[in-house]
C-alpha cells in the first residue's frame, strides 16, 4: 500500500467554517465534484456541483485527459497552475500521479516561459506582491497574507529570472513553483507556504513598453535605496513571522550573496541558487568519484560562469574537500573560475568579494605560453589546468565546443561535465554531443531534462542536477526540527544523503541522479540528514534522533480529501 492509500484508507477528519460558493472558490479546501452528499448539505452546496461523486481517480482521469489536449508546453502550465488556483487537493495528486512528465512544466525549463508571459497569461493573484511604492506599509502588507501560519517563504525580486534575466514582476512564477516542489517532493503543508515578490521595478525595455505589463513601470531601484527595503522587509517578516524560514531565490549576482551573508545570522534563511545549487551539484560530484574510483580532493575544477550559483557550488566543494583533510586554501586552489572577462585571478582590478577568495595567484598562470594575460580565456584554463571536472553557470548556450571538449578529454579517462544552466535554451552544451565528443566516456549531468543518448550500442541515461532533489529536504528538515539557523553543513549533510541514491553507484553506465519518481523518499532521507546535523550543532528543538524523525513525520502533508465538518461538531466515535 502507498503512503497515498493509507492517507485515503484513514481519512482525516477536519473542521471548517465556509460553506457554499466560498468554500468551492478556496482552493485548499475546495473538492471540486468530489464532496460527498452528506458535505454537500452540511455546507450549502446543493445544486453548486453536479450530482454524481466521484472518486479523486475518477477526477484524475479527466484532469490528465484535459492536460493531454494541451499541444503546446506554455498551454500545459496555464492548465496546471489553473487547477492549482481552483484545487490544490487535486493538483499535487495530478503531479505525484505524472511527476517526471509534469514536474519539467510547473517548474524548469517551463516556468521561465511562463514568467516571461506572465503579464498576459496571469489568472488569479497567488501569494503577496510588495511594490517599492509600499515600503512604508509593508506589515500591512504581511498581514494580508492569505494564511496566517506560514512556515517558509520564497522571495524573489524577479531579476535574475534562470538565466532569462531581469522579468519584474513575472518573476513571481517562480516562488510559485519553488513552493510547489517543496509540497510535491516534501510534503510541505501548501496552506503553511507563502511566495513573495519585491517589485523594485525592472530594467527589461521590453517590459516597460508592454501596455498589458503588470508590475510597477519604473526602472529598478538600487543601491542603498534598494537595501533599506530589503531591510524593511526582513524587519517585517521577523515581526509578521518570527519562527519562518526565508528562501531567496533568483536575485542578481550583485545582491544574492550579500543579502545572503547580512541576514543568514539574523533569521532562518538561505538561498537556493548559492546552497541548494551547491549542494544538489555535489551529490553529482560525490557519486562521480565513486565512478571513477577518486575522490573529490584530487580534482582540479573549472568552472564557467562566477555569480551566485558558481560560488555556492565551489563553497560545497571546498568544504567536501576539507572534510577529506585539504586545508580551505588547498582546496580553493583547485577551484578555476571563468567569468566573461576571462580566468578569476588576483591580477584582475574590481573584482567582487564573492570572486575574490577564489581568485587564482597570477603566479600559477605566469608560465602558460599560449594565454593573453590580459584575457585567460576558457581554452586556455582547460589547455594548462587539465581539470577532470567541468562545470557550466554562464546562462552562454554552445559554451563548451567541441575543441574545449576533446582538449579536456585527451587528458582525462571519464571527464565530469555539468552544463548546468536553466532553461534548456541556456544549457552550455546538449548532452549528445558531450557524449559523442568524448566517445562515450563523458560522465554528464545538466541542469534542465534531456532525453538519453545511444552511443555505441548502447543507451546512456543524462540525470538531471535538479535543486529540487535537495531544497524541499532542507526546507522540511529545518522546519521539523525548529533549527532557527540554515548552516553550510546541513547542505553538506543533504549533498551526501542524495548521493546515497545515484544509480550510478551500482552500475557505472546509469545516471548520476535517480529519476524523480522516488524524490519524496530522497527528500525524507535529506530532511532527516539535515535534522540530525541541527541536533549535533545544537540548533534542534528535539532530544534524540528518533524525536526528530517523528518530528519529520508529523509535518509531511500528503494529497488526500479530508472529510469536512462543521466547526465544533467533530464526532467523538
Amino acid at each position: 500500500m502507498t503512503s497515498i492509500q493509507a492517507a485515503d484508507a484513514q481519512q482525516e477528519t477536519i473542521e471548517i467554517s465556509l460553506t457554499g460558493k466560498s468554500l468551492l472558490e478556496n482552493p485548499l479546501l475546495n473538492k471540486g465534484s468530489a464532496f460527498s452528499e452528506e458535505e454537500r448539505r452540511e455546507f450549502g452546496l446543493l445544486g453548486l456541483v453536479a450530482p454524481h461523486v466521484p472518486t479523486i481517480e475518477e477526477q484524475l482521469a479527466r484532469t490528465y485527459g484535459s492536460y493531454t489536449q494541451k499541444s503546446a508546453d506554455l498551454e500545459r502550465y496555464i492548465y496546471l497552475v489553473s487547477l492549482q488556483d481552483r484545487n490544490e487537493t487535486l493538483f499535487y495528486r495530478l503531479l505525484q500521479e505524472h511527476i517526471t512528465e509534469m514536474m519539467p512544466v510547473i517548474y524548469t525549463p517551463v516556468v521561465g516561459e511562463g514568467c516571461k508571459q506572465y503579464s498576459r497569461i496571469w489568472r488569479r493573484p497567488r501569494g503577496l506582491y510588495i511594490p517599492y511604492t509600499q515600503r512604508n506599509d509593508i506589515g500591512a502588507v504581511l498581514a494580508n497574507s492569505p494564511t496566517k501560519k506560514v512556515d517558509v517563504i520564497v522571495v524573489t525580486d524577479g531579476e535574475r529570472i534562470l538565466g532569462l534575466g531581469d522579468l519584474g514582476v513575472g518573476g513571481m512564477g517562480i516562488p510559485v513553483g519553488k513552493l510547489s516542489l517543496y509540497t510535491l517532493c516534501a510534503g510541505v503543508p501548501p496552506a503553511r507556504t507563502l511566495p513573495i515578490i519585491l517589485d523594485v521595478g525592472t530594467d527589461n525595455e521590453e517590459l516597460l513598453r508592454d501596455p498589458l505589463y503588470l508590475g510597477w513601470r519604473h526602472e529598478r531601484v538600487r543601491g542603498q535605496e534598494y537595501d533599506d527595503f530589503i531591510e524593511a522587509f526582513v524587519q517585517a517578516v521577523i515581526e509578521e513571522f518570527p519562527n519562518v524560514l526565508l528562501q531567496w531565490e533568483d536575485f542578481s549576482k550583485n545582491n544574492a550573496t550579500r543579502l545572503l551573508e547580512r541576514y543568514r545570522g539574523r533569521l532562518c534563511t538561505f538561498n537556493d541558487d548559492i546552497q541548494g545549487t551547491g549542494a544538489v551539484t555535489l551529490a553529482g560530484f560525490l557519486a562521480a568519484m565513486v565512478v571513477i574510483g577518486s575522490t573529490i580532493s584530487k580534482q582540479q575544477i573549472v568552472m564557467l560562469g562566477a555569480g551566485s550559483s558558481a560560488t555556492g557550488i565551489s563553497d560545497q566543494i571546498v568544504s567536501a574537500m576539507m572534510s577529506e583533510g585539504l586545508t580551505q586554501r588547498e582546496a580553493r586552489s583547485a577551484i578555476w573560475l571563468v567569468d566573461s572577462h576571462g580566468l578569476v585571478h588576483t591580477g584582475r582590478r574590481g573584482l567582487e568579494p564573492f570572486k575574490q577568495k577564489y581568485a587564482q595567484d597570477t603566479t600559477r598562470v605566469s608560465d602558460w605560453q599560449s594565454a593573453d594575460p590580459d584575457r585567460i580565456t576558457l581554452l586556455d584554463v582547460i589547455r594548462n589546468v587539465k581539470p577532470s571536472i567541468l562545470i557550466g553557470t554562464s546562462a552562454q548556450p554552445c559554451a563548451f565546443t567541441e575543441e574545449l571538449i576533446r582538449e579536456m578529454a585527451k587528458h582525462v579517462e571519464r571527464p565530469v561535465i555539468f552544463p548546468l544552466s536553466n532553461p534548456t535554451s541556456k544549457s552550455e552544451a546538449v548532452p549528445e554531443d558531450l557524449i559523442n565528443w568524448t566517445d562515450g566516456r563523458a560522465l554528464v549531468a545538466t541542469g534542465s531534462p534531456f532525453p538519453s543518448v545511444v552511443c555505441q550500442n548502447r543507451t546512456i541515461d543524462i540525470g538531471q542536477c535538479n535543486n529540487a532533489f535537495v531544497f524541499p529536504g532542507v526546507g522540511l528538515g529545518v522546519i521539523a526540527s525548529g533549527a532557527r539557523r540554515v548552516t553550510n553543513e546541513m547542505f553538506v549533510a543533504a549533498a551526501r544523503a542524495l548521493a546515497e541514491f545515484s544509480p550510478a553507484l551500482h552500475d557505472p553506465a546509469a545516471s548520476l541522479y535517480p529519476a524523480l519518481e522516488g524524490v519524496r523518499t530522497m527528500s525524507r532521507r535529506v530532511a532527516s540528514a539535515v535534522a540530525c546535523e541541527a541536533l549535533r550543532s545544537g540548533l534542534a528543538n528535539a532530544a534524540s534522533k528518533e524525536e526528530l524523525e517523528r518530528q519529520i513525520d508529523a509535518k509531511v502533508w500528503s494529497p488526500c480529501y479530508a472529510r469536512y465538518v462543521r466547526r465544533g461538531k467533530i464526532p467523538t466515535s
